[in-house]
């Protein structure tokens, strides 16, 4: 086609993470490359006031239930009324969504899916992501591309697209704050190990207490950072309590200036048992922080062991405190893990993101 398609985002979720973050640099993106694009999503989620705080197409919809047929409804009206080339659905439920609105309601628009998780499609959801209207699933990694590939029939459909950060973000003299040390009175010699992320399930803050707890073990002096929230926040809190760890590791809550406090850590420390490709990482590769994480998901395809940070089997408390204690005793080179992390950090832009998903968008026009 010789104009430019316009777009329909789908966002289902209430809150604000990692996946809406995705949808908001790619509106972002393709706003500057010309295209027109909506966002439907749910009434009064952190979507819709992010979104028309910044003046964006947003279309707001109540989600009573799961799979609610007026949301699906819903899809199908937009299309007709702004001429929506294709839809672009973000997550599992904007995804039956979509497919709703075509087999319910006979929308004949195309469908491309986002899929960010890694691990296999249920057997419930195989017929979904065989619709005739879904014309690509783009997967953030080539580990979740690897799982997503067997139940689909037409394999030619399935892409990777990375996802990608803003890395003019954290172009700043990392120097300048020291706020986590004056925040929580913490001396200046003193090493801040932490992760930023939800504290979610997959986010595995078990082990990420126990490595805390064998580093202490070891007399390591450090302070340690949970810094986010989440629906685990409370049974987090009650494990380190349990383990008497509460003076060592420091609940942040939800903050807003990452970018001023993530260049802050000495180590970024990842533990994730599940990830799809892990975002959070490239933003510490970013504040040229070093990283110490687990082999999850599409973690290894940002990570080479030993070259842009160093990695563990997942649940691996004892061999993430070796890795973390190595940065920290000297015995790797931190100025060669930083020099690697910075020419992996090029591939992972949300400028790139949102080209090679306007590539596939454009392909099946």
């Amino acid at each position: 086609m010789s104009k430019l398609p316009t777009i329909l985002h789908i966002s289902t979720p209430k809150s604000w993470r990692g996946g809406e973050q995705q949808v908001a640099y790619l509106y972002e993106e393709l706003e500057q490359k010309g295209l027109t694009q909506y966002i439907l999503c749910r009434k009064n989620s952190a979507m819709a006031k992010r979104g028309k705080s910044k003046g964006w197409n947003i279309i707001e919809c109540r989600k009573t239930i799961a799979v609610d047929p007026f949301f699906a409804r819903k899809v199908k009206l937009v299309c007709e009324q702004k001429k929506i080339d294709i839809v672009h659905a973000h997550d599992s439920h904007a995804h039956s969504f979509a497919v709703i609105s075509a087999s319910l309601f006979g929308n004949t628009t195309p469908i491309v899916v986002s899929r960010r998780v890694d691990f296999a499609i249920s057997k419930s959801s195989i017929k979904k992501y065989n619709h005739k209207n879904i014309k690509r699933i783009l997967c953030v990694s080539n580990a979740i591309k690897k799982l997503t590939e067997p139940d689909i029939k037409n394999k030619s459909i399935v892409k990777t697209v990375y996802s990608g950060i803003d890395l003019s973000k954290f172009s700043m003299d990392t120097k300048k704050y020291e706020k986590l040390h004056k925040e929580y009175n913490i001396p200046d010699d003193i090493p801040l190990i932490g992760n930023v992320a939800a504290i979610a399930p997959h986010k595995d803050y078990f082990t990420f207490i126990n490595t805390a707890e064998e580093l202490i073990k070891r007399n390591l002096k450090a302070k340690f950072f949970i810094i986010g929230a989440g629906p685990m926040e409370e049974e987090i809190k009650n494990y380190c309590a349990q383990k008497q760890l509460d003076k060592h590791i420091i609940f942040t809550g939800f903050r807003t200036d990452i970018k001023e406090i993530l260049p802050e850590l000495t180590v970024f420390l990842i533990t994730s048992k599940t990830e799809g490709l892990g975002t959070s990482i490239i933003d510490a590769f970013a504040c040229k922080v070093p990283v110490v994480a687990t082999r999850a998901g599409g973690i290894p395809e940002i990570i080479e062991h030993e070259k842009s940070g160093l990695l563990a089997d997942v649940e691996d408390a004892d061999e993430l405190a070796n890795q973390v204690e190595r940065i920290l005793n000297g015995s790797v080179d931190k100025s060669k893990i930083i020099e690697s992390q910075q020419e992996v950090l090029q591939n992972f832009s949300k400028s790139i993101t949102a080209e090679k998903t306007l590539k596939e968008y454009l392909s099946i026009l």
